[in-house]
């Protein structure tokens, strides 16, 4: 870069730090993910498979029982992490129609704030499409306010406000007559770490520019094709933050000789979406190692792997054979160190899947990792006669 395109950089950061100083904002609103919604064609049997695979406990529940006529859902804790999984119970309900087209996936990405009206004033002002505008549904513990905008696809981030609600999980659910805790280790998951959505090639800056001017996010780095690619397919990604622990990377397909792992899962959704969901552990050997046990499966790392991240971590003291064994990839940046592991996808279309990770310090995404990962990622659509 010459020094005056540097100085132009500078500046232009410098105005875009001074209006968002200046000028109340979304991404100021958050106080961190309330929960993951996944909409789903049963969601007795994804509850269940949550539960039993990843150590998720179902503690709430919502359906006719409670007063829902037109859908089921059941809440899963685990840590910090929420899911609720839903199911609608006739084939003209909203929540089966969007399962007729897209499978099983999640459609909601919800975030909790003080003041779920001001959250969403704020997103509309700025240009935001308001999918829900404020409710307050009440119960003999209090009341919880909601509202939602549109994201990408049919996606939404919806706005919570439990600050008036003292019970388990909200108006409408209740915790009687729930299903036993799955038998299996503790697996030990504590909080999202980031959440992952796929757009289509061409539209990944259009969505990046969306969440900076429209909520506020900022973003915290840039991935290339030329990063992110294989001997047949590439990708592009941002990743985006409100800089209080909510991050979103955002990916792109880009030109290949082969379809990419995002027009895969673009063709099999049936447009944009969420493509995976990483989940944080202090010990991610201890959580795989229940995960397998419970019947997880994980994308397979060749041996040649190992041979390689020995030496580009050789700093670290690691358990290198047991981190073989079990198939998870390190990586390292300025900070530290990073482990992670992706499972196979948890649907039955090739869409959605879940990755665990343990941060020592590092603030990447395991850009080491990424080459090994996407040849696994690819060796898994060859199976399925999609590369």
């Amino acid at each position: 870069m010459l020094a005056g395109e540097a100085y132009a950089s500078d500046m232009t950061t410098a105005r875009t730090a001074t209006r968002r100083a200046t000028r109340e904002s979304v991404a100021s609103q958050l106080l961190g993910w309330d929960h993951l919604e996944w909409w789903v064609g049963d969601a007795r049997a994804m509850a269940a498979w949550l539960c039993s695979g990843f150590g998720f406990e179902i503690v709430a529940h919502a359906g006719p029982e409670t007063g829902r006529s037109d859908r089921v859902s059941y809440v899963l804790a685990q840590g910090d992490v929420r899911f609720v999984v839903t199911a609608g119970l006739s084939s003209d309900s909203e929540v089966s129609r969007h399962v007729l087209l897209h499978g099983d996936g999640v459609r909601n990405l919800a975030w909790r704030v003080d003041d779920a009206s001001r959250a969403l004033e704020l997103a509309e002002r700025s240009g935001a499409a308001v999918i829900a505008e404020p409710a307050t549904e009440s119960g003999e513990s209090g009341s919880v306010t909601t509202a939602a905008i549109a994201t990408y696809g049919e996606t939404r981030h919806v706005f919570v406000d439990r600050s008036r609600w003292a019970g388990v999980w909200g108006p409408g659910f209740d915790a009687e007559r729930l299903p036993p805790t799955a038998a299996g280790r503790v697996v030990g998951l504590v909080s999202i770490d980031h959440v992952v959505g796929n757009v289509e090639e061409g539209r990944l800056d259009e969505w990046v520019a969306w969440y900076e001017e429209v909520l506020g996010f900022e973003v915290l780095r840039h991935f290339g094709a030329d990063q992110i690619s294989t001997q047949y397919s590439a990708l592009r990604s941002t990743v985006v933050h409100n800089g209080a622990g909510i991050v979103m990377p955002i990916n792109e397909p880009a030109p290949g000789l082969r379809r990419s792992q995002i027009t895969e899962y673009l063709e099999s959704f049936g447009g944009p979406g969420v493509q995976h969901i990483a989940l944080a552990t202090p010990s991610i050997v201890t959580a795989v190692a229940a995960m397998v046990e419970r019947g997880v499966r994980f994308l397979d790392m060749p041996p040649t792997y190992y041979e390689d991240a020995r030496l580009r971590c050789a700093e670290f003291d690691l358990p290198w054979s047991t981190l073989e064994r079990l198939g998870i990839e390190v990586d390292k940046d300025v900070g530290g160190y990073l482990l992670q592991i992706f499972s196979e996808m948890v649907t039955d279309r090739p869409t959605v899947f879940i990755e665990i990770i343990q941060r020592e310090g590092a603030t990447g995404f395991g850009e080491g990792n990424f080459k090994a990962l996407f040849e696994a990622i690819e060796r898994e659509q060859a199976r399925r006669g999609n590369l």
